[in-house]
């Protein structure tokens, strides 16, 4: 079992990971060596998540995250396939992890009165300003 929170831990049957070929620099190592880890996990029917986690999760992945509510992560940081599978799990966790911490709500506060007073003042002195540089009347 994966650890997410001290509520929430991951069945790794659940998270599906495939080799593939990495590429950059690594010289005719690269071509004969599937290094690159895409890990896949169903953020959408996973018995593992609550529904909130699981809402908050989906928000967090963005474009990781295909039409049928599995994110994939792809990990080619490292030339060792050992390594990037480490490091596509722990990018996972640290996702789900960010997903689990609830947003603070907002606590919706008023200006106070001298801050009003300011800003009427502010227009009023800005709005004489403006009068001022009208056409001259022709009066004079």
């Amino acid at each position: 079992m994966i650890p997410i929170t001290d509520t929430i831990v991951l069945d790794p049957r659940e998270i599906e990971e495939s080799f593939i070929r990495a590429g950059g620099p690594g010289g005719q190592n690269v071509n004969k060596v599937s290094s690159a880890v895409q890990l896949r996990f169903d953020l959408r029917h996973s018995p593992s998540l609550p529904d909130d986690l699981r809402a908050r999760a989906e928000r967090l992945a963005g474009r990781r995250l295909t039409k049928e509510g599995v994110l994939v992560i792809t990990a080619a940081r490292f030339r060792a396939q050992e390594r990037n599978r480490d490091d596509a799990l722990a990018r996972l966790v640290e996702l789900l992890r960010r997903a689990a911490q609830p947003p603070t709500p907002r606590r919706p506060t008023k200006p106070s009165a001298g801050a009003k007073k300011r800003r009427l003042a502010d227009k009023a002195r800005r709005g004489v300003l403006k009068k001022l540089r009208g056409a001259a009347s022709a009066t004079e």
